[in-house]
């Protein structure tokens, strides 16, 4: 049984990002650059995935256990060299099977999407030609190779145009450009690659040759005309990166307005691909949405927050606060200048209010901690209010320890709850105690020193 393929070419050195991290490893809206291709790969074909890498080039750590939700795992092969396109294809020719179609793309084209690539395999497999190459009309078409045509308006080959002297005057004008993104017959492609040449000025075997070479030897070539000019935008440099960003960006935002999300201020709003917000939700401006976030219906989020692998649930409330992995659950309300670290879970209905910390702590569903707090390692029951200016003192110098709070505790301000200890059900606590004991349901834990006061003090000291 014959099986597609999709060639995604990732061995270029990127050296121009001036980085020591691979190219196609720097991150794009949530997402390495080699994920975006990769993605739409996965959702456009059942086929198998082959990605053309160099040898010690850091990108198999970024791929290291990359799979489909069906479990398809994408294969590797290696480029000795860096040079050219048609020669990286070749480094994965044994990976094609000659009865299916090959769609070969490049790996910092990060735009394309799997709509794109569906329409070109569909595309190719109606023209009945050898190969299907996706093109586009650009207003400023400079840097791209150019797309020549007979009079009858068939394809002829793509003129490169990378250096001086590889296209002429008459082609340099010429508005329709190689996006980079092709469909073959795979065993035309196959038979073809040892004939793709290196008469350029660069000396690099260039894939849209074999195009040129299958019409010299009477084979058909196709295009097809993309509807969206973007997918040709590449990454070369870190200016190249800003572009696609922000146009990334604005795609996100889009999705998300159309599905009934407010986006109040869209120019200082960042919204990872990855995540995920309802309908009737309010993104406030300066805002961050990073990872895996997912914000519930009825939502409002910043200004000035950033939510970073969150869950935030229907109805709840982020104002001027830093939440990293972690939960609010429906209704809850956050901030401002509040830091939930991971691990922290805020139950229905609860609050966490200005200049509070929580890490790794169970809020009850309804219970405040209003202001001026640390909560660490600890379990609060429902009901219960925090007073201002509480700590719980979870770390003795070598280990962690958990403090325990029941249900409808009436925390008084500045106490200190130094863990391990338990305070019950419908407990109270006065202000300024270090509780160092657990405290029985219902009690009132008072443990400060009893104020005196020294008479005639400025006096004495001569001051007054």
């Amino acid at each position: 049984m014959s099986s597609d393929t999709v060639v995604i070419l990732a061995a270029g050195r990127g050296t121009r990002m001036r980085s020591a991290t691979p190219k196609l490893a720097h991150e794009l809206c949530g997402r390495p650059l080699l994920a975006w291709p990769l993605e739409a790969a996965r959702a456009a074909t059942q086929g198998r995935i082959v990605v053309v890498v160099g040898p010690g080039d850091g990108l198999r750590d970024t791929l290291e256990g990359w799979c489909d939700h069906s479990g398809r795992a994408l294969e590797l092969a290696i480029q000795p060299e860096p040079r050219g396109t048609a020669d990286a294809v070749a480094a994965a020719a044994d990976l094609i099977d000659r009865d299916g179609v090959a769609m070969v793309l490049a790996g910092d084209v990060p735009l394309v999407g799997p709509d794109v690539l569906r329409e070109l395999l569909q595309a190719h497999r109606a023209s009945g030609a050898a190969a299907t190459m996706l093109t586009a009309v650009l207003a400023d078409p400079r840097g791209y190779g150019r797309v020549v045509r007979d009079d009858a308006g068939d394809f002829v080959r793509v003129v490169e145009t990378k250096a001086a002297g590889d296209a002429d005057e008459r082609e340099l004008a010429i508005a329709e450009v190689n996006t980079g993104i092709f469909a073959f017959d795979g065993g035309a492609l196959l038979d073809l690659l040892p004939a793709v040449g290196v008469e350029n000025a660069q000396r690099e075997r260039y894939l849209p040759e074999a195009l040129a070479i299958l019409r010299k030897r009477g084979e058909r070539v196709a295009t097809l005309a993309a509807s969206d000019p973007a997918v040709v935008l590449g990454v070369n440099d870190r200016a190249d990166l800003a572009v696609v960003r922000a146009e990334a960006q604005r795609r996100i935002h889009e999705r998300h307005m159309l599905a009934g999300v407010t986006i109040v201020q869209p120019s200082s709003t960042t919204i990872d691909v990855s995540v995920e917000i309802g309908e009737d939700s309010v993104i406030e401006g300066c805002s961050q949405l990073l990872g895996t976030t997912r914000v519930g219906r009825g939502a409002t989020v910043g200004p000035h927050s950033t939510l970073i692998d969150a869950l935030i649930g229907d109805g709840v409330g982020v104002l001027h606060s830093h939440l990293e992995r972690c939960e609010v659950r429906d209704g809850a309300q956050v901030g401002p200048f509040a830091h939930l670290r991971p691990g922290a879970l805020l139950r229905e209905g609860a609050k966490v209010g200005t200049f509070v910390e929580v890490k790794n702590s169970d809020i009850g569903a309804g219970s405040k901690v209003p202001h001026l707090s640390y909560i660490g390692d600890a379990d609060i029951g429902e009901q219960s209010n925090i007073g201002a200016g509480s700590i719980t003192a979870n770390y003795d110098g070598v280990d962690k320890h958990r403090t325990t709070i029941g249900a409808r505790v009436h925390g008084g301000v500045h106490t200190s709850f130094v863990a391990p200890v338990s305070v019950g059900d419908d407990a109270w606590t006065a202000a300024g105690t270090v509780v160092t004991g657990d405290v029985p349901p219902g009690a009132l834990a008072v443990a400060r020193a009893r104020q005196r006061n020294v008479e005639r003090y400025g006096e004495r000291r001569g001051t007054r």
